[in-house]
C-alpha cells in the first residue's frame, strides 16, 4: 500500500470484551464446545450450563500469610511457577512485575511451559513480548486473549494438558526482579478429548534483517492450527511496513495466503495514519514516527490458520524485502503432540536503540511539494510525498517531494515555479532517480531547458539536472516536464522532484 502523510494520534479503544474469556473453557469441556457451537450466538449463553473438573488456583501468595506476596529472584535465578500432575487447562494467568517497566526485565526475564513431560517447551519467550507488546515497554492496551491493563499483565489462551503442565521463569535480566506477582487459575479434569492441542508461543527476533528474505514468524512442523501474531518493527523510516505477508502450508512451495501488506494484514492502513488503538482481535499499541517503531498484534479467532504437516508463516520488510529493520515477533498456535524443539533464542534480547532520522532544508530550494496546489498534468496522478516513510529519506531537502505518475511516454506536468525577482538565474532541479522512474525533458517559461534526463538509477537517489540559465520576471514562471519513455531496466514511468534552486547571477 502506498503511504500518505501521516500524523500522530491517540485512539486508546479500550473495548468492552466481556466474558468472552468464557469460550476458553470449551477446549477443556467439550460438551460445552458443542452447545457453543450449536447457539452460534455471544458467550454469555451458556453461563448457565454445568462446568466439569475442579477449579484450582496457582500463584504468588505469601505461603506464610505475612502478605510478601511475590516471588524475588536473582539475577540468573530460575523459578518454577507451575506443576501439576493430571489433565487440565489454563484459563487466567496474571502477572504483574517490580521494577516497573523496566526493559532489562521484560525483555530478558524468559517465559517456558512445558505440556505432558515434554523435554521441549511449547513456549519460550520474553516476558514482556509474550504479553504482545514489544521493546520491552508496558502499554495499556485491550484484547480478547491478551491485555495490559494499569500495571498488570492478562493472559487468556486456553492451555490445555492431557497429563502434567510445568512453567518456569528464568531472570536472564542481570538485575534482580525485586517482585514477580502472579496468579494462574486452571481446571483439573479427569482427562481431555484426544484430539486436544497443546498452546505454543514462539519468539524469534532478526536484527537486521536479510535483504531479499522474508522474515520468518513461524516455522513449525507437525498438525495443528495459527492462532495470532505480536510483531514489533523498528528501522530507519516506516518503509518497511510495505512487506507482505507470505503463509506457506503443508510444505507448499508457493503461499497459501498472500497479504497486500503490514498494517493492513494486522487489519488497519494507510501506515496506522490514526494512530494507536487495540480491538479485541488486532491493534496497534505502540506507534512512534520519531524512532519508526511499531509493535502490532492480530489475533486470528475468527480466522484460524490450519496445517496438518507444517507451516511457515513470513512477512517482507518492505517491498521485495528492500528495506533493513530490527523484526522480532510471537507467534501463536496450537499443536498436537510433543513439541519440537523451539527456534533458538537470540543472544541480544535488548531492543535496539536506533537513532532518529536526521533531516535538512536547502537554503533558499524552492521545495517541490509546496508546488502541487498549482501544479497541472495532461495524464495521471500527482501528490505531495513525505519522503521521511523510506530509510532514505535523510537524503531529501525538507524530507518531502512530488510525485508524478506519468503511466507512459507523452504526458506533461507543468509546475508554477516562484521566482523571487527580476534577474539572470542559473537553475538546477533536484530530481528523484530510482528503479521506476523514466526519462523527461524540461522546459522553462517556454523555452527548453537542459538536456533530456534519465532517472533510472539502481536505488532510490537524487540528482540535480542542470536546466540553464535564464532571464526571468518575478512571479510565477512554468516549468514543464514531459515524459519521453524509461531507461530499458527502469520499472515504470515515475518522475519525482525533491526541489529546485535558482541562484541569481551578479
Amino acid at each position: 500500500m502506498k503511504p500518505l502523510s501521516t500524523r500522530p494520534a491517540t485512539e486508546p479503544g479500550a473495548l468492552r470484551i466481556g466474558l468472552r474469556m468464557i469460550l476458553a473453557a470449551a477446549l477443556a469441556l467439550p460438551a460445552l464446545a458443542v452447545a457453543q457451537a450449536d447457539s452460534y450466538s455471544s458467550p454469555l449463553s451458556n453461563l448457565a450450563s454445568p462446568r466439569a473438573g475442579r477449579a484450582l488456583h496457582e500463584g504468588s501468595w505469601d505461603r506464610k500469610h505475612q502478605n510478601d506476596d511475590a516471588l524475588h529472584l536473582k539475577a540468573g535465578e530460575t523459578v518454577t511457577l507451575f506443576s501439576h500432575e493430571g489433565a487440565g487447562c489454563v484459563h487466567r494467568f496474571w502477572v504483574t512485575i517490580a521494577p516497573r517497566e523496566d526493559v532489562g526485565v521484560l525483555s530478558q526475564a524468559i517465559l517456558r511451559m512445558y505440556w505432558d513431560g515434554d523435554a521441549n517447551p511449547s513456549v519460550e519467550c520474553p516476558i514482556g513480548a509474550f504479553f504482545g507488546v514489544g521493546f520491552g515497554e508496558q502499554k495499556d492496551y485491550i484484547s480478547l486473549p491478551l491485555n495490559e491493563t494499569s500495571g498488570g499483565y492478562n493472559c487468556f489462551w486456553p492451555m490445555p494438558f492431557h497429563r502434567s503442565a510445568r512453567w518456569t521463569l528464568t531472570n536472564g535480566s542481570g538485575r534482580p526482579i525485586d517482585s514477580f506477582y502472579y496468579n494462574i487459575d486452571f481446571t483439573a479434569l479427569d482427562s481431555l478429548a484426544a484430539g486436544t492441542r497443546h498452546f505454543h508461543a514462539q519468539f524469534r527476533r532478526e536484527n537486521p534483517t536479510t535483504p531479499g528474505r522474508n522474515y520468518t514468524i513461524l516455522d513449525t512442523a507437525g498438525e495443528g492450527h495459527y492462532v495470532g501474531t505480536a510483531l514489533f518493527m523498528a528501522g530507519k523510516a516506516l518503509y518497511f511496513l510495505e512487506g507482505n505477508e507470505m503463509v506457506y502450508i503443508d510444505g507448499g512451495t508457493k503461499p497459501a495466503i498472500e497479504g497486500t501488506g503490514t498494517e493492513d494484514y494486522f487489519c488497519s492502513g494507510w501506515y496506522f495514519d490514526r494512530g494507536v488503538y487495540s480491538a479485541p482481535y488486532h491493534g496497534v499499541v505502540i506507534k512512534d514516527e520519531k524512532r519508526s517503531r511499531v509493535s502490532a498484534y492480530r489475533w486470528h479467532i475468527e480466522d484460524a490458520i490450519p496445517f496438518t504437516k507444517s507451516i511457515r508463516f513470513t512477512i517482507e520488510h518492505g517491498t521485495g524485502n528492500s528495506t533493513t529493520a530490527d523484526y522480532a515477533s510471537v507467534a501463536y498456535y496450537y499443536l498436537a503432540g510433543p513439541s519440537p524443539a523451539p527456534h533458538p533464542l537470540p543472544e541480544d534480547l535488548l531492543p535496539s536503540n536506533l537513532p532518529q532520522m536526521t533531516g535538512f532544508s536547502i537554503p533558499g530550494a524552492i521545495e517541490a511539494e509546496g508546488l502541487v496546489s498549482s501544479a497541472k498534468a495532461s495524464a495521471g496522478g500527482f501528490w505531495a510525498q513525505d519522503m521521511g516513510q523510506w530509510e532514505y529519506g535523510e537524503a531529501w531537502s525538507n524530507r518531502g517531494a512530488l510525485f508524478w505518475q506519468a503511466g507512459s511516454a507523452g504526458p506533461e506536468l507543468i509546475l508554477q515555479v516562484p521566482c523571487p525577482a527580476d534577474g539572470t538565474y542559473t537553475v538546477v532541479a533536484r530530481m528523484v532517480s530510482g528503479p521506476g522512474f523514466g526519462t523527461v525533458r524540461f522546459a522553462l517559461g517556454g523555452r527548453p531547458a537542459g538536456e533530456p534526463a534519465d532517472l533510472y538509477a539502481s536505488q532510490v537517489t537524487p540528482r540535480e539536472v542542470a536546466l540553464g540559465t535564464f532571464d526571468l520576471k518575478a512571479g510565477p514562471v512554468p516549468l514543464s516536464i514531459t515524459s519521453t519513455g524509461i531507461n530499458p531496466q527502469s520499472k515504470g514511468f515515475d518522475v519525482g522532484i525533491d526541489a529546485l534552486l535558482l541562484s541569481k547571477t551578479p
